[in-house]
């Protein structure tokens, strides 16, 4: 009996020893594969997937404000920067994203990838003007946009030009009311673009024909009704 416990004695040793090894720390077995750590290859915090974007799309980014912010701890103060970017692709899809970092090209990235995901798409008459006048009311800030003629331009300032020139849109007549703060601006500008209805939506919504509708404007002749309403797509 002395001699079967000595004998196997050192072959619980290797045992035990060997699966020691299979549940080493960190969750590694004998081959080197990760148990517990295979959460870092599925991706964390820092991995966010980013907003889908079409192959071949370029788009327009527009810094339109930052402020920079300050923080009095122990140490001293601590700086920080915000961010406001709109983001277009000239062809009727516009956004705007608001990042906060204590860098400022981190602030600017933030609000570039929130502005990709806020993207909302606005119909417009000829791909160069809106179709009709809009109003739009944020906060203290108040938006009045109207369709022009070709050739007039943009006739806006700060932070509304740069929402336009990412839209896409050429010629626009605004006026802002109440307020500078750029961010009530942008709003505002926004619950403006989000009422624009195109005539197509709005003759399927009311059983009518496109033609009846573009009739009724005045800044259309007879002959050339039809041809506006076999024109327009969306």
């Amino acid at each position: 009996m002395a001699d079967e416990t000595q004998i196997d004695a050192p072959e619980a040793e290797a045992v035990e020893t060997e699966s020691r090894g299979r549940r080493g720390r960190g969750g590694q077995g004998r081959d080197g594969g990760a148990g517990r750590g295979r959460r870092d290859d599925r991706g964390g915090r820092g991995n966010r997937r980013e907003p889908r974007q079409e192959p071949g799309e370029e788009l327009i980014e527009k810094l339109v404000h930052i402020n920079r912010v300050s923080k009095t701890v122990k140490g001293g103060k601590r700086f920080g920067f915000a961010a406001l970017v709109v983001v277009g692709d000239g062809k009727g899809r516009v956004g705007f994203g608001h990042g906060k970092a204590r860098e400022v090209p981190e602030a600017i990235s933030k609000g570039t990838a929130a502005a990709k995901k806020a993207m909302v798409r606005v119909p417009l008459r000829d791909g160069r003007t809106l179709h009709h006048d809009g109003f739009g009311h944020f906060g203290a800030g108040k938006v009045y946009v109207r369709s022009a003629p070709q050739g007039t331009g943009i006739i806006a300032g700060g932070p509304m030009r740069a929402v336009f020139e990412s839209l896409g849109v050429a010629d626009v007549v605004t006026k802002s009311v109440g307020t500078n703060n750029p961010y009530n601006m942008i709003r505002a500008t926004f619950e403006a673009l989000k009422e624009q209805a195109s005539p197509k939506a709005v003759a399927q919504r009311r059983g009518k024909k496109i033609a009846d509708l573009i009739g009724r404007r005045g800044d259309v002749s007879g002959a050339a009704v039809q041809v506006e309403a076999d024109a327009v797509t969306e």
